[in-house]
């Protein structure tokens, strides 16, 4: 085999990996097709932060893909896995998504909640589970957020287990993670000072960090894949 042709096919395997690797949901964008996704959870998704990235992920992709996504913002700030349950079919199963993004943990850690991390596994498991009832097709992606400080850390001293959970769940299950922990926890060790200037008071990215830190990270771990 000549040389060249042996790069091309080094060239041509790379690439049907890198393919295969990609979410559900951007194959189906490169593929043409449109899609729905809907994004479930606090007010790291809600709140002006959460919309920032939100939407700079929407216009990214649809800039990348011809206009074929629709991206609903079904979160709601101050609320938990509970509330999730309790709203799921209103909020997320009736906008009849190709794909969701679920973030809770940072509510469910949160002391006057009361949801210990067995309870949000249930609740977590519970959305999943309806969402393959709903369509077995459609692709639940899980999201670890940022770094409570200071009184928000003080009410959610056991954030760590809860954030836990989203891993092990993604783990078990096989869905795709956007982890930003560590993102935010090389941002935090650099001194609370500096942390401030991204998480203006101590829980909510600002909207230039939400466009800076999370939209990136989201886009790049829909293009990895598992």
């Amino acid at each position: 085999m000549k040389l060249n042709s042996i790069y091309l096919l080094i060239a041509s395997l790379f690439i049907a990996q890198f393919a295969y690797a990609q979410s559900l949901l951007i194959k189906n964008l490169a593929a043409g097709k449109h899609q729905l996704l809907v994004t479930y959870g606090t007010s790291l998704t809600a709140g002006e932060g959460g919309r920032a990235w939100v939407n700079a992920v929407n216009d990214s992709l649809n800039k990348k893909y011809n206009n074929n996504l629709t991206t609903v913002n079904a979160a709601k700030s101050a609320m938990w896995s509970g509330w999730g349950v309790q709203n799921f079919e209103d909020s997320v199963i009736n906008k009849k998504p190709d794909a969701v993004i679920i973030e809770f943990g940072m509510n469910d850690a949160f002391l006057n909640y009361k949801t210990s991390p067995d309870l949000a596994k249930l609740n977590l498991n519970y959305m999943i589970d309806r969402l393959k009832l709903y369509k077995p097709q459609c692709e639940v992606i899980l999201q670890i957020m940022n770094i409570p400080i200071n009184v928000h850390a003080d009410a959610r001293p056991n954030i760590l287990a809860y954030y836990e959970v989203y891993r092990q769940v993604a783990a078990e299950r096989k869905l795709l993670l956007i982890d930003h922990y560590p993102r935010w926890r090389k941002i935090l060790d650099h001194g609370k000072n500096e942390y401030l200037k991204y998480v203006p008071d101590g829980i909510h990215p600002g909207v230039e960090s939400a466009k800076a830190v999370i939209a990136p990270y989201v886009l790049q771990r829909l293009q990895e894949g598992n």
